[in-house]
């Protein structure tokens, strides 16, 4: 029997955004000293596992393709953030970091890739490898490429409207719900899955 999934974007949903000096935006922690998670975060990923649901973390990361940082920080940052959600005990079965940037400047994690949200690559492979209903699963992000990203691959959608993402939501996508955070997202979904049982 198909299993159905959670697919969390990363960066303003479980952790918190950080400023970039340079660049005055706002993007992944490039440090584990930097690393937040969000209030509620963990305890609502929780949430999805005890409601029966597969977790997945799908998220762009291309840091160290632009020359930022080096893979081996981004792999170090990827592993600590689920480390800690398993300690709450949200269990993230598989991450999905896409490393690629289409105008990179590290050869190898450069040019077009199937796995840069909103491609739906990594959701195809979770598909693949763990027996995913994408049509009875959701992906729930802060920009509207998390959004386009579900919708491509067949998955209900949630946007979160995190305050520090605002310029990466500019109406491109309409998805399935709208919520405030993490927990918000959590309690809507569970009350949508709620609602269609009892029909």
């Amino acid at each position: 029997m198909a299993s159905r999934a959670v697919f969390l974007d990363r960066d303003g949903i479980i952790n918190q955004l950080i400023l970039n000096p340079a660049t005055g935006e706002y993007e992944s922690p490039h440090a584990l000293s930097e690393i937040e998670i969000l209030p509620g975060a963990a305890a609502a990923a929780k949430r999805l596992i005890d409601a029966g649901f597969t977790l997945f973390a799908v998220s762009n990361q291309p840091s160290a393709a632009k020359g930022k940082v080096p893979l081996e920080r981004l792999l170090e940052n990827e592993a600590f953030i689920e480390a800690r959600l398993r300690e709450a005990g949200a269990v993230i079965t598989r991450g999905y970091y896409c490393h690629h940037h289409p105008e990179g400047i590290v050869a190898e994690m450069s040019g077009p890739c199937g796995c840069r949200k909103p491609a739906p690559g990594s959701l195809l492979a979770a598909r693949d490898a763990f027996n995913v209903d994408l049509s009875q699963s959701w992906m729930i992000g802060d920009q509207d490429t998390d959004v386009l990203c579900g919708q491509n691959a067949g998955c209900r959608t949630i946007l979160v409207a995190h305050p520090l993402s605002t310029k990466r939501r500019a109406g491109r996508a309409t998805p399935t719900l709208h919520a405030n955070d993490l927990p918000h997202a959590v309690e809507q979904l569970l009350q949508t899955v709620a609602a269609e049982g009892a029909r």
